[in-house]
């Protein structure tokens, strides 16, 4: 049985990571984790990483050169389709490419949320929120009766939301209120992933203050809220 090794390259407020990192713990795959300083990326990384960002996840194996995978939902699916354990998407062609193309959604989605978290103006922000809460909203449409995305089974588009999600249980809880005001299910969601063991892990245990620390060093308005 040929021995695999693997080692995610991590920053440790990155979402993008922590999406494999939760595929990873769903796994129950050994791993072991680095983290680089982005405002100084070291020689050795930038030559990993054809875009200079994480995550990047390191394969070794026995009898092999070494691989670099980049981009966070191709390390997810590599992990999915190597690592056994449950399969994260249906078995069925057309609800398994309805999922990946929700996971698609989230980049614009993540994209929304995050200016509006980062916004430094009132007028930013209700701009922002407005877009952000345009997208949940079709979210909303689409979830069942939950707790996951498709219902009982935690699977990848849940490992690609999830990090998105945590931003807002750690901001003021009346600030996320109206974000999530009058979304049902996306709350219900939310509150299955956060319960999630593998969504706990995949940060540091001081994330909530490393991250509104990040939002009081970007001037964000909701960091005085």
């Amino acid at each position: 049985m040929t021995m695999t090794v693997l080692t995610l390259i991590s920053h440790p407020l990155c979402p993008f990571v922590q999406r494999a990192a939760i595929v990873l713990l769903e796994k129950g795959v050994e791993f072991d984790r680095i983290n680089v300083d982005l405002s100084a990326r070291p020689n050795w990384f930038l030559a990993l990483s054809p875009t200079g960002k994480v995550p990047l996840l390191k394969v070794r194996q026995a009898n092999a050169e070494d691989a670099t995978l980049f981009e966070s939902v191709v390390i997810c699916e590599f992990l999915n389709e190597t690592q056994g354990g449950v399969p994260m998407y249906p078995a069925d062609a057309l609800p398994r490419a309805q999922h990946r193309a929700w996971i698609e959604f989230a980049t614009q989605t993540f994209a929304e949320g995050w200016q509006f978290l980062l916004a430094r103006d009132s007028e930013t922000a209700d701009a922002k929120r407005a877009a952000f809460r345009d997208r949940l909203g079709k979210l909303e449409s689409e979830l069942g009766t939950g707790p996951y995305f498709a219902g009982a089974a935690f699977g990848m588009v849940d490992a690609v939301y999830a990090p998105l999600f945590r931003y807002f249980g750690i901001i003021d809880a009346t600030v996320a209120h109206q974000i999530f005001d009058g979304l049902p299910r996306i709350s219900g969601w939310r509150t299955a992933l956060a319960a999630r063991p593998s969504v706990r892990d995949a940060v540091v245990e001081d994330y909530a203050d490393r991250f509104q620390t990040h939002l009081r060093q970007q001037g964000a308005l909701i960091a005085a809220a």
